[in-house]
């Protein structure tokens, strides 16, 4: 029976350490401030802002909320984002994506102050990462790192397969596996007998956006499974990229969807936020 890796648990953990260092700092006279910008309604995207509010007034930072309507310009974002960058009691700025068509999402990225970018998504931030330098890390790569860590799950020395190889998730998950001494591949779309080079891995991190794609025969047995994908099944359910009830059985440990990584993507957003105070001094 594999251990099931509890992403609400662990972000639970790490949040109310965060509670702890928020009201440190509020003693010290230093507040922390997160501005989040939404831009127009999709459903999505307001559950998802929604959480990071809630996380936000649990561990005592304060929120700011700005939102533009759908048809908003490029420009108008682009002002805002240049106020927030000015502004002393702004510590990060959240633009939550996807942003609409006709607004550029790479030009938005690099108006954020990398100060500010608590997304890790800010070319800078990104470089910091490839070379080791300070910066902030993209959220769910970094959560899954705790995950691991906090489960107990030896990384360095170990076989990791990344499938998927987006700038969000794969490519900065790859630079952390390699922080932690792992021995990486990154598998994707055009690689040539998937099944084999996943069958190597003792932790499979499945990122590829499609419903319940992985399943036993993809797994080495005893492998650690981290399932990235959010995805809706045929029948309307949440699921994963990994066949959960298939997977589960010849691995030794897994994360479920909901529950798994999922919750961790918030925490360490809330993680970042705080630490920015820290690059702002």
């Amino acid at each position: 029976m594999a251990k099931i890796i509890d992403g609400k648990a662990i972000s639970k953990q790490i949040r109310d350490e965060l509670r702890i260092r928020a009201g440190e700092l509020l003693e010290k006279g230093i507040p922390v401030t997160l501005a989040v910008v939404q831009v127009g309604a999709d459903p999505a995207s307001t559950v998802y802002v929604n959480n990071k509010k809630k996380g936000c007034e649990y561990v005592g930072i304060r929120s700011l909320s700005y939102e533009l309507a759908e048809d908003a310009g490029e420009d108008e974002l682009l002002c805002l984002i240049d106020e927030l960058n000015r502004r002393a009691d702004v510590n990060g700025i959240l633009v939550q994506l996807p942003l609409p068509a006709h607004i550029r999402e790479e030009r938005v990225i690099r108006a954020i102050d990398p100060k500010k970018d608590v997304d890790g998504f800010h070319p800078q931030n990104v470089g910091a990462l490839c070379i080791g330098q300070p910066g902030f890390v993209s959220c769910t790569p970094a959560g899954i790192i705790q995950l691991l860590r906090r489960s107990g799950v030896e990384i360095s020395g170990r076989e990791c397969v990344i499938l998927g190889r987006s700038n969000i998730v794969g490519k900065p998950m790859s630079l952390l596996m390699l922080r932690e001494n792992a021995t990486v591949t990154i598998a994707h779309s055009r690689t040539e007998n998937l099944r084999e080079v996943t069958r190597r891995a003792d932790i499979l991190i499945a990122a590829v956006g499609k419903p319940k794609m992985i399943t036993r025969e993809y797994v080495k047995e005893g492998a650690v499974v981290i399932d990235v994908g959010i995805n809706r099944s045929a029948d309307g359910k949440l699921c994963g990229d990994v066949n959960f009830e298939d997977v589960e059985p010849v691995c030794s440990a897994i994360t479920p969807v909901p529950g798994g990584v999922g919750p961790m993507t918030i925490a360490m957003l809330l993680h970042n936020c705080l630490e920015s105070v820290n690059l702002q001094l």
